[in-house]
């Protein structure tokens, strides 16, 4: 059975053909919104998070079809395979046991493997915090460069920047992901070679970006007197590949292991996360674990009405299948979540950007929306504008944090109030009516410039602080939504085939930049001129 013939799909169509014209301001007024109120029939708690789904255009009738939905795409089924270790990634014929990452249950998948390497990462992050782990000049270690690309990148920096409040002042972070040289040069600028250690992070330990970079910064160290014989004390790997690792020259006992059931997005509980346990502590990193745990429990113990990962899945396929949305838009009011919109960009888009579905016919449906963001007040500024008074439908994740993490006097509740604002600003919209009063008698003209039409739907996630606990809750929160919506599109959340033909044809593109020729017919015309005007250029750049 296909997605379009599922019952609930169906009625979920009829009902929009009843609903879509819905003014959610008429829905808060309707008879002076009795008790309980809409705000509190819609708002959900758990783990910790609390979600406001108010403000979004559904009625109780639409809950009850979303859960319907769930059912009879059979989403309690797939998470519970997935949860038990099962083949959920058929295509790489793997399980997919992020969970077990930050179970704690003896019974749990990998219970002992997991633990044992979390004890390593422990004992290690210990020792350069407090300062037993030394350069090869005996100086403690007081900056950390994390090397990786995609989830062995943005996870982990994403994660120490929000918990920057929570680290240690003698150690300061840096991520280097990106090949182009500026990003590791301007690196370089900051760091000291005798007081540097890196964390080289790559389940194959040949992935083109990372060993670039890696290499690029071991000749680096060499170059301002770090001997060759202790680049040891300055390198450490996470990786699955061993031998890779040794062979790059870092000894075996400084591996830190990968496994094949965690893809790199869900990657950041294992030892990918070791940049962020040297920041924050291993007591800390318990806590990112036990509150990722925390809405594990509640995905898998919350009935489906209630459940936060479900409800955030279903009103984004409601606007994505049915209203027609393209994208969405994360808007933590949190400068400290400045990155988590481009951590969601891969965990969302890498997931569930896929036409295949599990039975390999082609799906009739969108997918995956387009995810991006930016932090408030910032996007405020920015593109805010649009969302207000353009006609593109953008369903938005507001993200408020009750209690800041500085003690600046007057800054946050400006911030909480933009929040709200903003969230009551895009329901509410202005009325041509209410134009006109602003617009006076004087300017009548300036009337329709100053309409809003409101009923723009968004979500409210509120977290009573930003600490480990609750940033692990929420990451989870986001795998677990992209999960229940990859059951209910029937798609593999866990692959990424669309990676591979763009880094194969690299390779063949990157050979033919330094060839002296390139066969007539072996490019398309323009990736042929592009290439021919690129080597000229490398030519001039060449040394002589």
């Amino acid at each position: 059975m296909t997605l379009n013939t599922l019952p609930a799909w169906s009625a979920l169509q009829a009902h929009y053909e009843q609903i879509h014209d819905m003014h959610l301001r008429d829905c808060f007024a309707a008879a002076q919104d009795p008790a309980p109120t809409r705000a509190e029939r819609f708002t959900f708690s758990g783990a910790g998070l609390t979600a406001d789904f108010s403000k979004h255009r559904i009625t109780d009738a639409t809950l009850r079809l979303f859960t319907q939905l769930a059912r009879e795409a059979q989403v309690e089924a797939r998470r519970d395979a997935m949860f038990a270790g099962a083949i959920v990634n058929p295509t790489e014929d793997r399980a997919a046991l992020h969970t077990a990452l930050r179970a704690d249950a003896v019974q749990a998948p990998f219970h002992a493997e997991v633990h044992a390497g979390l004890a390593r990462m422990a004992d290690f992050s210990a020792r350069v915090r407090d300062g037993r782990w030394t350069g090869y000049s005996g100086k403690r270690i007081r900056h950390v460069v994390n090397i990786g690309i995609g989830g062995s990148d943005l996870g982990p920096k994403m994660v120490t920047h929000a918990l920057h409040h929570l680290a240690s002042p003698e150690i300061s972070t840096y991520f280097v992901s990106n090949v182009d040289g500026t990003d590791l040069a301007r690196v370089l600028e900051q760091i000291d070679p005798e007081t540097t250690l890196v964390i080289v992070v790559s389940k194959t330990f040949t992935t083109l970006e990372t060993m670039t970079n890696a290499r690029s910064l071991r000749t680096w160290l060499v170059q301002q007197g770090c001997p060759e014989t202790a680049l040891a004390r300055h390198f450490v790997g996470v990786s699955a590949n061993v031998a890779e690792v040794v062979k790059f020259g870092i000894a075996e006992e400084n591996v830190f292991a990968m496994w094949d059931w965690v893809g790199g997005r869900y990657s950041l509980w294992s030892a990918v996360g070791l940049s962020v346990m040297i920041a924050i502590g291993s007591a800390q990193f318990g806590e990112l674990l036990a509150g990722a745990r925390d809405m594990d429990q509640h995905f898998c113990s919350a009935p489906l009405e209630r459940n936060l990962p479900v409800l955030m899945a279903m009103t984004g396929i409601w606007y994505r299948d049915f209203f027609g949305s393209q994208s969405y838009l994360v808007a933590p009011y949190s400068e400290a979540l400045h990155y988590l919109p481009a951590y969601l960009q891969q965990l969302e888009m890498e997931s569930n950007g896929k036409s295949a579905r599990l039975d390999g016919a082609m799906v009739d449906y969108p997918t995956a929306a387009v995810t991006w963001g930016e932090p408030g007040t910032n996007g405020q500024h920015a593109f805010f504008q649009m969302l207000h008074q353009g006609p593109t439908l953008v369903p938005i994740d507001f993200i408020a944090v009750l209690t800041p993490e500085h003690a600046l006097a007057g800054h946050h509740p400006r911030l909480l109030a933009n929040c709200f604002a903003q969230s009551e600003a895009l329901m509410l919209g202005r009325t041509l009516e209410e134009a006109q009063k602003i617009a006076g008698p004087e300017r009548p003209e300036l009337a329709p410039h100053l309409v809003f039409p409101g009923n723009r739907p968004s979500t409210t996630l509120v977290l009573d602080a930003l600490n480990a606990r609750t940033l692990g809750a929420l990451i989870a929160l986001y795998e677990h939504k992209v999960l229940v919506q990859a059951a209910v599109w029937n798609i593999n959340p866990f692959d990424q085939w669309g990676v591979e033909l763009g880094k194969i044809l690299g390779k063949v593109v990157e050979a033919d930049l330094a060839a002296e020729h390139v066969a007539a017919g072996k490019h398309d015309s323009s990736t042929t001129a592009l290439i021919a005007r690129a080597r000229q250029a490398l030519q001039r750049q060449t040394p002589r």
